[in-house]
């Protein structure tokens, strides 16, 4: 039955393409030859069922193939349709978390900053406070000494002024007995 159907159909178009190639061919004033146009159908024919019988299988072969080898690429074309649809919506919802996760890097860095102002400014205090308790400790020690050479220069004047006292009071003789009286005093002691 398939076989029949082939056949017909080749047959008619067969005549048509004849009756077509006749049309457009050169002129002839007679009518047409149907002689003419029967033994060229039938060379057709021939060579058609010829072209079939011989290479019918692998034309058909070669069709079958075919038809597999596209209805293969249509299956990884709708495959892929469907990976690049749900990579697109991958995008897509990443791209709609996008503002969501900015704000979360921000309030991170924020947060990160916070702390770290927090660290320097706790370090700032202590360095401060070191720098206090430095502070009193020089001025502690340059009082006591601004103190002692104050205590120094005082007793040297009041040395020198006593000196100049007795240098002015005393007698040579009553110098020198004031000095043996002391030295006695040191030895005895």
């Amino acid at each position: 039955m398939k076989k029949a159907t082939v056949y017909t159909t080749a047959l008619l178009a067969v005549i048509v393409c004849a009756g077509v190639a006749y049309a457009s061919g050169h002129e002839e004033p007679e009518g047409l030859n149907w002689t003419d146009l029967l033994y060229r159908t039938i060379n057709f024919i021939l060579v058609a069922g010829l072209i079939v019988k011989l290479a019918g299988k692998k034309i058909t072969g070669f069709f079958r193939g075919r038809s597999a080898q596209i209805e293969n690429q249509l299956a990884d074309l709708d495959a892929r349709k469907i990976e690049a649809e749900r990579k697109l919506r991958e995008v897509e919802s990443s791209i709609s978390n996008l503002e969501a996760e900015r704000a979360r890097i921000m309030a991170e860095y924020r947060a990160q900053g916070e702390a770290l102002k927090a660290q320097i400014v706790a370090k700032a205090n202590d360095a401060a406070a070191r720098l206090r308790e430095q502070a009193k400790v020089t001025i502690d020690t340059e009082t006591k000494v601004a103190v002692e050479t104050l205590r120094a220069e005082l007793a040297e004047m009041v040395a020198a002024a006593a000196e100049k006292m007795i240098t002015e009071k005393l007698s040579s003789a009553e110098h020198e007995k004031l000095v043996d009286d002391y030295l006695t005093k040191v030895v005895l002691n």
